[in-house]
């Protein structure tokens, strides 16, 4: 399933309902279904947020794939480069910071792989979750 997204929180959550009913209709735990929205929530999020600032004229992509026992997230963007593989899984020194930095922590945590490239000018993020039988 591919979706074109314009860079608005209603356009996020869009996604993450289609990914529910994907991920639904694939018959998946309620707990996977949990750790797939709430990633997906959280990098489209970013992009959203940070990439486009909310410019609701920008459009980034979505696709959800299931490969056997692996479900696949790719998100493609064309904002400024940014590889959250990259980005430190600590906690932010002050958890009061309303700065936030927790989404990616949490995108590494309930996912099992996380893969960036920048292609033809655009992140290509790619999630895996390994279904457990």
């Amino acid at each position: 399933m591919r979706l074109e997204l314009n860079a608005t929180p209603e356009e996020v959550m869009r996604a993450v309902d289609a990914l529910r009913d994907f991920s639904r209709a694939q018959c998946l735990p309620e707990k996977t279904v949990f750790d797939l929205a709430l990633a997906l929530e959280e990098c489209a999020s970013n992009i959203v947020n940070h990439a486009f600032k909310r410019d609701a004229g920008q459009k980034f992509n979505v696709t959800f794939d299931r490969n056997g026992s692996e479900i696949f997230i790719e998100l493609r963007d064309c904002g400024p480069c940014f590889d959250p593989t990259k980005v430190e899984c600590e906690p932010p020194a002050n958890k009061d910071d309303p700065a936030g930095g927790w989404g990616i922590q949490l995108v590494h945590y309930y996912m099992d792989e996380l893969q960036y490239t920048r292609e033809c000018n655009q992140n290509v993020l790619r999630l895996t979750k390994r279904l457990t039988p």
